[in-house]
């Protein structure tokens, strides 16, 4: 029997990268999840590649009501929710003379405001306890510059955590950040952009101790664990899974 046996999940960004390797392991143990994106072409991909006990739905997070729609549709097909994984995102490197009030505002809405009213629509559905997962970074108790609006939002949702924690405690709700260092997903690709992305990649790993980058299902493993009962007394923690860039 798997680890997530019985449970029903919901992965935001679950079309690529971090977001799909966990919506994959999590059906390979025993999960049924839900997964989100914008685009529904790229929903569909993913949908073919996990296989089976998946359910796509299009929209976009930034927006209120299709955060509505996502709960209706979850409520509609299995009236139930055990986890939340909150991973959709985007990293744009914008050094603090070049930020404009349209990359903060995008940052924050997608990666910080979107959490909050996920969590709140899907809260009435958590009935049997469960486990709620931010998708965090190594970067939220880092410096690196050009990421201003991007590590205060993944420090946004650390604080999450702590505070769920607190105030879910009655209900059996654990609530954890997962917090990934550098790992090898179609989001590099952003952080690249008008760089070489291997120089960038280079440039990581030079201060990575274990000298490279994750593999997404790296970071999906951790997730498994964090969703499962294997991880029954954490809660309001920060799973740092980082190749110890953040540690040293």
């Amino acid at each position: 029997m798997g680890a997530l046996e019985g449970k029903v999940a919901i992965v935001t960004g679950g079309n690529s990268g971090i977001g799909l390797a966990t919506a994959k392991r999590f059906v390979e143990e025993g999960a049924y999840v839900f997964i989100t994106a914008r685009r529904q072409s790229e929903l569909d991909k993913a949908v073919a590649e996990i296989g089976h006990d998946v359910t796509a739905i299009a929209g976009d997070l930034a927006k209120i009501e299709d955060i509505s729609k996502i709960a209706t549709v979850v409520k509609a097909e299995k009236g139930v929710i055990d986890i939340i994984v909150s991973n959709a995102g985007f990293t744009e490197r914008s050094m603090i003379e070049e930020i404009t009030p349209e990359h903060f505002d995008k940052s924050f809405n997608l990666m910080a405001r979107a959490p909050v009213f996920l969590v709140q629509k899907l809260l009435p559905l958590m009935t049997r306890k469960g486990s709620i997962i931010l998708v965090s970074s190594a970067m939220h108790q880092m410096g690196f510059a050009g990421h201003t609006a991007y590590a205060a939002v993944k420090a946004t949702n650390r604080s999450y955590a702590r505070t769920w924690a607190a105030e879910f405690k009655d209900r059996g709700i654990r609530a954890n950040t997962l917090s990934p260092g550098l790992t090898d997903t179609p989001i590099l690709d952003s952080q690249a952009e008008g760089l070489d992305r291997q120089e960038v990649i280079n440039g990581y790993v030079s201060a990575i101790p274990l000298g490279r980058a994750a593999e997404a299902v790296e970071i999906a493993n951790a997730a498994v664990f964090l969703g499962s009962d294997q991880s029954s007394y954490v809660t309001g923690a920060d799973l740092m899974v980082d190749g110890g860039i953040g540690q040293v």
